[in-house]
This record gives C-alpha cells, structure tokens and sequence, in this order.
C-alpha cells in the first residue's frame, strides 16, 4: 500500500513539473515512478528497449513514458528520448506524433535512414492534415538529401573552425579591409554588467590563410546598450551598416543602423537608425549587406507583405547611402519559411543565402541563385561540406575571380557547440595531370620507350620516373604548376635534358601539355656530313642564341664519348646578300660554336671551324618559275659537323 502511494506521488510530481516545463525535475521523478523509486534495473527500464526490442510497460505507465521521452526531447537529448519515443511509436492512435517526435530524435542522432522510415510510418498512419504532416514531407526529402550528399564526401574540400576554444557564438562575418575582418561574437566581456556578460558585439582580426589573429573589440564603433552585429562595409571602407536589437520578455527587436567613417581615418560616427522605408514599426529589420557598387542595400526583414516568416528584401540608396525605396525580392527566393543573412558575389552575380525553407541538410542551409540585381535565377542548394546536418549561415568568399567557393568564411554549430562559430572552407586544388611527348629530332616522329626523370627545379625533388608509352607520351601528376626540368635518355639517341615548356595559363589549368622534347639520333663516326639540328643564331649575327645550347651539348656529348674524333664545324648560309658578307657571317657563326664546344671541355685541336657562305646549297633558294623559296631557304642556313679522323 504504502510502495503504491509512494508511486502515485513520484506520478504527480513528475507530472507537475512537466507540466511547468522543469523537465529535468519531471525526469528524476518519471524514472522514480517507473522503476519503484530504485534503480532503472528493478521493475521497468525503458532504455533497454533497444536490446529488448518490442518490450512495451504496462499500459497505465506509457503516458509516463511518452512524457519522459518529452522532457528529454525538449532538453535535446536525443539519446535517451529516442528508446522511450520507440516503446510507444506503434500505439499511434494514442500518441499519434509519436514516431514522428521518434523520427526528429533518430535524425538528431545521425541515424537518417532509420529516421527516414520512421517518418514514412507516421505519414502512414497519421490523417490530419497540419503542421506535423508538412514537416514530415519536407523532413523526408531533407533525409534523403543528407544521405545523398553524405555519400558524395568532401574530398574536394577543407573545413576548418577558425573561432574555436571561445564560450559563445561568433559569426556573421565581413571584410572590414582586404586583410581585416569584422564579425559578431558573445564572448565573454568582463568589464559588461553581470546581466550583459554574454552580449553580441562587434569584434575584428586579421584574417590569412585560413587562421585570424590578432582578435580585438571594434572599439572604433560606438556601442550602445542594445546588442549589435551583423555588419556590412561599402567597397571604399568609409560607410557601415549594422544591426542593434534588444529582447524584451522573450521578444526581439532589431532594426538596422547607418555609421560614417570620421575625417581621422579611424573612428566611426554614432551610428544613426535607418528610416522607416527600412525599419518598419513593429517589425524586425536585420542582416544588411551592401552591394559592392553601393546602390542597394539587402537585409532580412519579418515586415508585412512578405511570404511568411523573415524575407529577403532590397534597398535603394541615393548616393549618401540613404533608402529611398525597397522591395520584396519575391517567390523565387522567399518562401513562407524564414530566409536570412544575405551576401552578393558580384564577381560571380551569385546571391547567397540562408533559409530553413528548402530541402536541405538541417535547419538552415546556404542557398546560391546566379542573377543580376533584381533578376534572380532558381536557388540551388550548396550541398556538403558547405552544409551540415546543423544550421549554416552567413557567408562571404574571399576566392578569387568568379571562383566562390575557392575560399570561404561561413558560420555554422556544426562542431557540436552551444551556438554558431566561424569555419574557414577552403577548396583543395585538383591534382594537375602533365602530359609530355618525346619524338625524333629529324623525322619527328614519337619515340617509345624512351626513359624519363623529371625534377622540380626549385626543390630538386623528382616528381616523375617513368618511360614513354608507343605515342612517345608520358604523363604524372602534381600539386600545383612549377618549373620543372626532365632528362630523356634512350639507346641511339643523345641524352636530352631540358627545361618543361608549360602553357601561359599553367595555375588555371587541370591538364597541362608539354611541348614536345625532340632527340638527336647520335652520330656514328664516319666521313658523313651532320647537320646540327636546332642551332639557332641572332638575325643576321653570329651570337648562338640560348635554345641552341640542348643540341650542342648532344655534339659535346659525342666528341667526349668518342676521343680519337677530329671534326670541322662549317657554317652554311642562303644567297641573300653579297657573297663576302655571307662568307664572314658563315665562318663567324663557325667559330663561335667552336668556341662554345672548347668551353665545354673538348680540345681545341680537334677542331676546324670553316665558312661556306652560299657555296654550297643543299635545296634550291627560288623555285623553277624564279619566285623565292623560304623552305628552301632554311635548309641552306644551316651549321654541319664533318668527321675528319
């Protein structure tokens, strides 16, 4: 009798303090009532349903147990909510939301799949047409783009807090200058009144690589006594927009406010309330973001004439930055659910923003819709990693060009904090694929086989050791476009060695084609003539310019291989001209490449250096009907090595 009135006042009690909302009073009492007032073990334990299966208590307990999984729903401890919602989600006609409430409690908890077919058992059973049924249609879509995107990853991405370690939020963040960001933060401030310790402010750092440093209060930017963040800054650092707001019994109310930079370069004025075409009586007006050229203002607003909730709206301002109309920007981008934190990409013409209105990963996702102002395409959802499971909001791309994504400042609590933290996103470059091709030198024909190293010329680290497949291709990998070096060497042929010619457009590029490195078939000794292949010499001078030097090293190369070789270097020149002159510059160019073979260790002795001027062709210099022949012309300016001994 007495364990019996003992359980009717752990009943009452529990259910009192349910019914006040101290939930975690009503759970000691709950589990006290449940248990006979011992441990979770000794008569019923709802926990164990998982181990348990389909144990179900006793039937005047599972009210008790419904509102048990409540308050620890409500205190968001979703893993003891959800065995206890499971032990009376199949009695759905006397707890008709409770798959659901057990649905929101396995999505909470990672379990998507599961969480899935819980709500598709609820919209089975469940027949009034209301909030719960819209939401579980929408929640459905929602799970089945998390797994979607989940099972994309994030390979092409780096996600990073840059904030972390602090007690609060911190977010809303935007370039004050190129390297100085402005953001909101409630960090703790000891010198604020004991009531007003966690009170949003704003704060800056300098933002590089990733990292901030250097964090300090805005001090520059008079404060007041209400709360205040979310900032923007015109393009030329002389004019800031801000949100104050105050909380009265639970109801907020912001509005936006105008601050001008003073004369000294530093300070900022007292900022001044924007007016009522902006800031509607009654109604919250926040988040604005100032479009780079300065003519129109966007914020967020739950003024009349919206579609539902907080809508995106747009300003436009004369030129001392003042609203002189404003418009909603309609059913494309609003929805009847809420949309905030509005940010314009103009290098891209990307508007983003957040909203818990579209199928998404979980409370708020960022959305992108490619248009002009004014003129906005079908919002697309960002997808995973910018996204996660938690709320994501609040954006600014610091990417180059049209490249949003490149690098990113976003806020989100996807780390499992109280509130929202700032993340760094950073898009990992893609690995850049080099193609090179190896070919003869006179038929220019690919070559197969042949043997190549290829070395980063800043490191002298080989990135590359392979061989040419039957096209005479090679091919590899590397992080980013550096000057490299290769060395090709294959039987028959001079060893070739060479700096990589990559295209103009390298660091923009994925694939990069090489031009083609040509070897010179080694010459055999004999009374044959040679023609040196790719010597080249100033217009109309004996200087041997630079790209000559890989085929003279080859005829370096041979004279040392073959020692007991003595060789006349001729040089060859076309009709044009008078004949002394040709024979000068003939034997000029000669002897400078002479010249250059004895600076690279051959003896002097073992070589002749003779100009032919245009004695003797080996094309014709005009064709047969008396017009010029360049091609012709070409094979005639040439520098040949006769084998003498």
């Amino acid at each position: 009798m007495a364990s019996a009135q003992l359980a009717a006042d752990y009943r009452k009690a529990a259910d009192n303090y349910f019914k006040r909302g101290d939930y975690s009073s009503a759970i000691s009492y709950y589990e006290k009532y449940l248990n006979g007032g011992k441990a979770k073990q000794a008569e019923f334990d709802p926990y164990t349903s998982k181990m348990a299966g389909k144990q179900v208590p006793p039937s005047d307990k599972l009210q008790a147990v419904y509102q048990l999984a409540e308050s620890w729903r409500l205190l968001k401890n979703y893993t003891n909510a959800a065995p206890l919602y499971a032990q009376i989600a199949d009695d759905y006609n006397t707890y008709p939301l409770g798959r659901y409430h057990y649905a929101t409690s396995l999505r909470a908890l990672g379990k998507y799949s599961e969480a899935e077919k819980a709500l598709k058992d609820f919209l089975a059973t469940y027949t009034t047409e209301d909030q719960y049924k819209k939401a579980a249609q929408r929640e459905i879509l929602n799970l089945q783009f998390i797994q979607e995107q989940l099972g994309r990853g994030a390979a092409a991405y780096v996600v990073q807090p840059v904030s972390g370690g602090r007690t609060g939020a911190s977010y809303a963040p935007v370039q004050l200058t190129p390297d100085t960001l402005l953001f909101t933060a409630t960090w703790p401030d000891s010198s604020a009144p004991a009531n007003k310790v966690h009170v949003n402010r704003l704060y800056k750092a300098v933002f590089s690589e990733g990292a901030i440093a250097g964090v300090t209060r805005a001090n520059e930017i008079p404060s007041g006594q209400m709360h205040e963040g979310v900032a923007s800054v015109s393009a030329d650092g002389n004019t800031l927009y801000l949100t104050r707001w105050s909380v009265n019994k639970d109801k907020k109310s912001a509005s936006i406010y105008i601050s001008k930079k003073s004369t000294d370069g530093v300070k900022w004025s007292n900022p001044s309330l924007l007016d009522t075409i902006v800031n509607t009586p009654g109604s919250n007006t926040q988040q604005p973001f100032l479009t780079p050229d300065g003519k129109h203002l966007l914020y967020a607003s739950d003024r009349p004439g919206g579609l539902g909730g907080y809508d995106l709206w747009m300003a436009e301002l004369d030129v001392q930055g003042k609203p002189v109309s404003t418009v909603n920007l309609g059913n494309v981008i609003n929805t009847s659910f809420n949309e905030q934190a509005p940010y314009y990409h103009a290098a891209s013409s990307t508007l983003v923003f957040a909203t818990d209105g579209r199928t998404g990963m979980g409370g708020y996702d960022l959305f992108y819709s490619k248009g002009a102002i004014g003129y906005w395409g079908q919002p697309e959802n960002f997808g995973y990693p910018v996204n996660s499971v938690k709320d994501d909001m609040y954006f600014v791309s610091y990417g180059k060009g049209k490249k949003i994504l490149e690098s990113v400042l976003l806020s989100s609590d996807r780390a499992d904090v109280c509130c929202l933290e700032l993340f760094h996103l950073a898009k990992k470059d893609p690995l850049k694929q080099v193609i090179g091709q190896v070919v003869a030198c006179d038929t220019k024909t690919p070559l197969p086989g042949v043997a190549i190293t290829v070395v980063d010329i800043a490191s002298g680290k080989q990135v590359y050791s392979g061989a040419t497949d039957a096209d005479g291709i090679y091919s590899f990998t590397i992080e980013s476009a550096t000057p490299l070096s290769s060395v090709a060497t294959l039987k028959g042929y001079y060893t070739t060695s060479q700096s990589m010619q990559l295209p103009d457009a390298a660091d923009e590029l994925d694939s990069l084609v090489s031009t083609p490195v040509c070897m010179q078939k080694e010459v055999v000794v004999t009374e044959n003539i040679t023609v040196l292949r790719n010597v080249y010499y100033e217009f109309a001078k004996a200087d041997i310019r630079p790209e000559s030097f890989a085929s003279l090293d080859d005829v370096v190369d041979f004279l040392k291989k073959n020692t007991d070789v003595k060789a006349e270097i001729g040089g060859h020149t076309d009709n044009k001209g008078s004949d002394e002159l040709n024979l000068r510059l003939s034997e000029a160019r000669a002897v400078n490449v002479v010249n250059y073979l004895v600076s690279k260790g051959i003896e002097k002795n073992r070589l002749i250096a003779k100009g032919y001027g245009a004695t003797q062709p080996i094309a014709p210099n005009v064709n047969e009907d008396g017009s010029d022949n360049p091609e012709g012309r070409e094979k005639n300016r040439r520098t040949e090595m006769k084998i003498l001994k």
